[in-house]
């Protein structure tokens, strides 16, 4: 995929894989976190079995068989499901237009690399508290009741669960600069309007006509189409911005004689459109006019151009009636200024673009658009049937303009996927995290919130006493996070057009959310808190 297309796709597939290295790193310090718990509540089993002669190598080996055991599962599992999920995705055609099914067939070492992911995604992270098995004094820790190691590992348990917190906050702004980032792209200015648009493109050389039979045929073609009922505008064009197609041609200034390149003053897309396509696009025209079927062979060559073509040729001298030249020696008098626009790629800078009429260019690769308020399925059948009654024999596709479009917003509508799925893996990690750690708080002082209930204590001082250690986590995890995502902004800015995690709606989106994971995540233990029955504790007891 990088070879054939370059660069930005590397650099896509590079964010991608980095943000779901961090999945990873996350799940790895949930299961740490899980791990050190358990070893915490079984150190007095560890000890007892160290003060009876087990040695701590086979302690040890018992903690990293658990954890083999509990990957190879999850490991397993995972790739059943992922094959299933790569059989579906290699079935996917993604554009109707294209036959292009996007197959994905992995071998037996991306299984293996995935199998071998998932062993030390746990192995290492349950092999964690080795050290605090090594260091564990059987005798302390039977007379303390493994109280001692309980403290001790909760130092640990903290550190990875504010790592956890981060990376959640972290998946969860890019997650949200890609959704911001999509918005911004359907809502981009493009030099055009396709909403209401409805194309139909075709090839004059298919049914036999040359260049300069084909205008006869083209104005045919745009006076039938114009009697459509709810028809606002017709027009044609040779080929649509943002397609697939689209040429560039040098530029000169007046009077040049040496056509070489290096006398070159810019490179500008070019287009040959009718009369009436400008409204058709809804494409603004800054100064000057628009072309008529005025301008033929028989009068002066003219030309629109976009307004960065008149900035780079002329500086901020107003260009209409200026001339230029192209690399076809051909000499060309402005007559209108239009809007920028988006020519090849969504995520290009502002390029020149020049137009010319099409009674002086006449080409036989034409579209012919129609705008109309109208269902654009409607429209289409209307214009198929109205089009094959100027030659049957010229084959046409018919598709509304955002259909076209298809293809320039696909990438970004798979970033956006992508990081929504990798955003919501990391808030079910926090989720799981943060009530982790805030049930198993309550678990080990659940003696001491009942003695404290029958001493007087007030319900809002036992959930401050209770969760504050786990929102402290939270909250200082996710302010790590959102610092990280802000300072990763050249990072997701590859991945997302127009993305920046600097937008106030995205910080504002990620405390929210957070703050919401930790609601949802504190509610249940909270309500644990809520109903410590003093009077049955002690009788248990």
């Amino acid at each position: 995929m990088g070879d054939s297309l370059g660069d930005p796709a590397r650099a896509f597939m590079t964010g991608i894989l980095l943000l779901a290295l961090l999945v990873l790193v996350a799940a790895c310090a949930n299961l740490a976190g899980i791990f050190a718990a358990r070893v915490a509540d079984r150190s007095r089993e560890l000890a007892v079995r160290l003060a009876i002669g087990s040695s701590r190598w086979h302690v040890l080996r018992q903690v990293a068989m658990e954890a083999v055991v509990i990957s190879l599962a999850g490991g397993i599992l995972g790739t059943l499901f992922a094959t299933a999920l790569l059989s579906v995705f290699s079935r996917w055609q993604p554009f109707d237009q294209f036959p292009i099914h996007v197959t994905v067939v992995p071998d037996w070492r991306v299984y293996g690399v995935a199998l071998l992911l998932s062993l030390a995604s746990s192995i290492l992270p349950g092999l964690l508290p080795a050290r605090q098995i090594w260091q564990t004094d059987a005798m302390q820790a039977m007379k303390s009741g493994g109280v001692g190691a309980v403290f001790r590992r909760a130092t640990l348990r903290d550190i990875l669960l504010a790592t956890q917190m981060a990376l959640c906050a972290l998946l969860l702004t890019a997650a949200l600069v890609a959704f911001r980032g999509m918005q911004r792209s359907l809502h981009a200015p493009l030099g055009f309007r396709p909403d209401g648009v409805v194309s139909a493109e075709t090839d004059l050389h298919m049914a036999g006509y040359t260049d300069q039979s084909s205008l006869v045929v083209q104005k045919r073609m745009l006076e039938q189409a114009s009697h459509i009922p709810g028809l606002t505008a017709v027009g044609s064009i040779n080929d649509l911005p943002l397609n697939t197609g689209g040429s560039g041609s040098p530029v000169y200034r007046e009077g040049t004689t040496d056509f070489r390149s290096s006398n070159t003053v810019q490179v500008a897309k070019y287009y040959s459109i009718s009369p009436g396509y400008l409204r058709a696009a809804e494409t603004r025209l800054l100064r000057g006019r628009d072309f008529s079927w005025h301008d033929d062979a028989t009068t002066t060559k003219v030309a629109l151009v976009n307004a960065t073509f008149a900035r780079v040729m002329f500086g901020d001298v107003l260009p209409i009636g200026r001339h230029f030249m192209t690399g076809g020696k051909s000499l060309y008098e402005i007559v209108g200024i239009v809007e920028d626009g988006k020519y090849d790629s969504l995520t290009e800078s502002p390029q020149a673009a020049m137009f010319f009429p099409l009674p002086q260019s006449a080409d036989s690769d034409t579209t012919v658009i129609v705008r109309s308020a109208l269902p654009p399925a409607e429209v289409a059948r209307a214009l198929s049937r109205t089009l094959a009654t100027v030659d049957p024999d010229l084959p046409f596709t018919v598709r509304s303009w955002p259909d076209e479009l298809g293809v320039m917003y696909f990438p970004a509508r798979v970033a956006t996927v992508s990081l929504g799925v990798m955003g919501m893996l990391a808030a079910m990690l926090a989720v799981t995290g943060i009530f982790g750690l805030a049930t198993y708080s309550i678990s080990k002082r659940w003696k001491e919130l009942g003695i404290r209930v029958s001493l007087g204590a007030q319900r809002a001082q036992l959930m401050r006493s209770a969760l504050g250690r786990p929102l402290a986590i939270l909250v200082t995890g996710s302010a790590a996070g959102l610092l990280v995502g802000v300072l990763a902004s050249r990072l997701l800015a590859q991945i997302v057009y127009q993305a920046t995690p600097r937008d106030p709606l995205v910080l504002c989106g990620v405390l929210l959310t957070m703050a919401l994971l930790g609601l949802l995540a504190t509610w249940i233990p909270a309500r644990r808190v809520l109903a410590v029955d003093p009077a049955q504790l002690l009788r248990d007891e």
